[in-house]
């Protein structure tokens, strides 16, 4: 069995879950399940910080998505943060950062998740 670590830090706003070490076909249920444990609410934004995650495959991939689909469903979020080189790899061949969004830093991620929406251009047509 592969090591897979993870942890989960709550903030106002947001859940940052770290994950570290190698996420496969032999421990993706046990992380998905964690997931499943640490939302708060069906519309948590969650960061995932992988910053110690050296190794990704499909099933870790499926896990990932899995949580993107629920949370932005829900009215949520998901971003991915601190890829290293494997796993980011991976995430570029598949594409899924054309979806899951990836911030080189967590605190990037952070900033973005609680950053305020930016209201819509007035393009003049409103009805005075």
């Amino acid at each position: 069995m592969s090591l897979l670590t993870y942890a989960c830090q709550h903030l106002p706003g947001v859940t940052v879950i770290a994950v570290g070490g190698e996420l496969d076909a032999t421990n993706a249920s046990r992380l998905e399940s964690f997931i499943d444990e640490s939302r708060r609410r069906p519309d948590d934004h969650l960061v995932f910080d992988l910053t110690e995650m050296c190794f990704l495959d499909s099933s870790g991939l499926r896990v990932l998505l899995n949580a993107y689909t629920y949370g932005t469903r829900q009215g949520g979020s998901v971003r991915l943060a601190a890829l290293r080189p494997m796993p980011a790899r991976m995430v570029q061949i598949t594409r899924i950062d054309a979806h899951l969004p990836v911030h080189p830093t967590v605190a990037e991620a952070l900033t973005t998740v609680l950053a305020p929406p930016t209201p819509a251009p007035d393009n003049g047509d409103s009805v005075a």
